[in-house]
């Protein structure tokens, strides 16, 4: 494995990450450090800084000096040597507010796996977080998971961003927010930020992962009530006599059959039970398309 470049955060909003609240999301601290990898390299134990590898003789704030020194992490590598892991070395920056036991040490943001020069698999942090457990590694939580979340949903947690922030020092800098089934128009799975310059204190308890539950959107009701696993595997059927067996390249039109028929099977029933609702139909068609990836998982491999 060579040095990859972590991807780069899209601020909320923009056309990088249009879309990326429907559905699950976790929200997670932004912390102030330094960006940071690690790796294993033909059983060699490598780093980076944010733009290149780094050497003994070339470090950056000290970072390739304390991952050598750290057991736990050459350990998790041997045990998991296609896992590489981005993080942030918590080094002073502009934030001067963190715990002083809090300095120094990495924490994982991202694991990640190589496909080939173009594309890296994210681990989900469900799956991650158990894994660097085992060998005692620091990471960074999420504080919340929201669905469907709005921009109010996702600011109001900036305020509760207190993670490893010393007692009435207010918040950290921001957030960062994660759909790990959500791949931009560019078919790139991108992550987005949202930071703020002024920090407020509000008392939070980093107790679990609390999960925020805003106002249902119509769009997903309609998706829950209308596109059943039934349905979509009704017209994936259909698509498999009609050209004798499955293939991938049937995938996007899978996707259209099952949106078309939706709309031409159930909208008057849609429109009876929610009273002629106002319905963006871009976002019902995001919302139709995950519910299919996760009904036919097996074909999206």
């Amino acid at each position: 494995m060579e040095f990859r470049k972590y991807q780069h955060l899209e601020r909320f909003g923009t056309e990088e990450v249009d879309g990326i609240e429907l559905g699950e999301c976790l929200v997670f601290p932004k912390l102030d450090g330094t960006n940071a990898s690690v790796w294993l390299k033909n059983g060699e134990i490598k780093a980076g800084s944010r733009n290149r590898e780094l050497t003994l003789e070339n470090d950056n704030a000290g970072f390739y000096a304390y991952i050598l020194s750290n057991e736990n992490i050459k350990n998790y590598l041997m045990q998991h040597p296609t896992h590489r892991l981005y993080g942030e070395f918590l080094v002073p920056h502009t934030l001067k507010t963190y715990r002083d036991e809090a300095w120094r040490r990495f924490y994982v943001f991202d694991v990640c796996i190589d496909h080939d020069e173009e594309r890296v698999e994210y681990i989900p942090y469900d799956i991650y977080k158990p894994l660097l457990e085992e060998y005692c590694l620091d990471y960074i939580p999420p504080l919340c998971k929201i669905k469907n979340g709005t921009y109010d949903n996702f600011y109001k947690t900036l305020e509760q961003n207190l993670f490893l922030i010393k007692d009435g020092q207010g918040a950290g800098e921001g957030i960062v927010i994660k759909n790990y089934d959500f791949y931009n128009r560019y078919k790139r799975q991108t992550w987005a930020k949202i930071v703020t310059s002024e920090f407020k204190e509000k008392h939070y308890k980093t107790m679990g992962c609390p999960e925020i539950q805003p106002k249902e959107i119509v769009e997903q009701q309609i998706v829950d009530e209308f596109c059943t696993e039934a349905f979509i595997e009704k017209e994936y059927a259909k698509i498999i006599n009609e050209n004798q067996g499955w293939q991938s390249k049937y995938i996007p039109m899978l996707l259209g059959r099952v949106f078309s028929e939706l709309i031409k099977e159930e909208m008057w029933n849609i429109l009876k039970k929610y009273k002629n609702p106002k319905i963006d139909f871009r976002t019902l068609n995001t919302l139709t398309v995950g519910k299919i990836k996760k009904t036919k998982s097996q074909i999206f491999g």
